[in-house]
């Protein structure tokens, strides 16, 4: 680990593609935590792809896949019933469109798409930190990525990593002023995940702006993006409703039916200050507190940095407000936050000042971390990532 970082900074100053290279960082990190899991599952006589590729939501997904939407369950002492309905439909879509074309199961299917979702996902949070920092930047960027606690979502078969490269690649085309295909990727992140409104806002409020400097004479494609950029996360909103007869409130209700409701980060409040407190005593409740305050402190920072564009500043925000202002699934919030890369941005960035060895010193710790508490989540804490 410590060598492929060593050798990604040296690759630095030769003719390699950069684009590749970040690839090849984001690959080395993110595959060996895959292997240590892998490890673990076959030392405790679990399944290495059922453990990636069928664990919590990921059954789900796998089922609208292979039957379709429409099913609901109770669970026990909830009291509440959980429809599919909450889950977003452009991944199941994938998935059954891979398992066409790719030998295997439906479950081999999930993990190629996220897989390669989370490549596309890697190059192009390397692009945006390339287009702020600097090439030495944009792979520091990418590794911070990958080695985050909870990064091991990022190859599972979850939609982090379809939405991580949808709002990435949206960005960056933000960054270069690429109106539509900004709005087009908006729309797909809309149709991922339930934050993929993160992205749309992204869209909308830099083409307001845009509008707004060049006094209602913006650049062409301005107003076509800001008005497609929600359309998939809309649709998606009001298909739900009509189904269940309620055009504007049917889909939050099945969230309600989930313990999923927005209430100004009351619950967040309540389990953090329970986990400070000692009141529980579940690691992964603690580590999800501090990893909270973490991202807090790294977004004042970021706010604070002038020449963070508007694009990057209304995405992170809109995904911390939709994560700690949701109540329900504490313990999953640091995934949700997986997608806000630009939350890493002040840390990249004093990392490319730093000596080359400290860039890799620090990298290394970091994914030791992330190696074992990446398996503690998944198989030994019980608790929904």
């Amino acid at each position: 680990m410590a060598t492929a970082t060593a050798t990604a900074s040296r690759a630095v100053r030769t003719r390699t593609p950069t684009a590749v290279l970040a690839l090849g960082v984001f690959a080395a990190l993110r595959g060996a935590g895959v292997l240590v899991v892998a490890a673990v599952a076959w030392w405790t006589g679990r399944s290495p792809v059922k453990v990636l590729g069928e664990s919590w939501d990921s059954v789900w997904y796998l089922r609208i896949a292979e039957h379709g939407y429409g099913r609901t369950q109770m669970y026990p002492g909830i009291g509440s019933l959980q429809s599919d309905s909450a889950f977003f439909p452009l991944y199941p879509v994938l998935i059954r469109c891979a398992s066409l074309v790719l030998p295997g199961s439906l479950t081999t299917a999930a993990l190629v798409v996220a897989w390669i979702a989370a490549g596309a996902a890697a190059v192009g949070v390397y692009r945006v930190g390339e287009h702020l920092l600097g090439p030495r930047g944009g792979l520091l960027l990418v590794a911070l990525w990958a080695v985050l606690p909870h990064s091991l979502m990022l190859t599972l078969a979850y939609t982090e990593p379809l939405l991580a490269a949808f709002a990435a690649w949206a960005l960056y085309a933000l960054l270069r002023g690429r109106w539509g295909w900004a709005a087009g990727l908006a729309v797909l992140a809309g149709l991922t995940r339930p934050t993929g409104a993160a992205v749309a806002a992204a869209v909308v409020v830099s083409a307001g702006y845009e509008i707004l400097v060049r006094r209602g004479r913006p650049a062409p494609g301005v107003w076509a993006a800001a008005v497609a950029a929600p359309a998939g996360w809309v649709s998606y909103v009001l298909l739900v409703g009509a189904r269940r007869d309620d055009l504007l409130g049917g889909y939050f209700a099945v969230q309600s039916g989930w313990g999923s409701r927005f209430d100004f980060g009351a619950a967040a409040l309540r389990s953090a200050r329970n986990a400070v407190s000692g009141g529980h005593t579940e690691l992964a409740t603690t580590v999800t507190a501090v990893l909270l305050v973490a991202a807090l402190l790294l977004a004042g920072r970021l706010a604070a940095d002038r020449t963070i564009p508007l694009p990057l500043l209304v995405y992170t925000g809109v995904l911390l407000v939709m994560t700690y202002g949701g109540a329900g699934f504490f313990e999953s919030k640091p995934r949700f936050l997986l997608p806000a890369f630009p939350l890493l941005l002040p840390l990249a960035a004093l990392m490319a000042k730093a000596r080359p060895r400290t860039a890799v010193v620090v990298t290394g710790v970091l994914a030791g971390l992330s190696y074992a508490y990446g398996p503690y989540l998944l198989l030994v804490s019980g608790v929904a990532p």
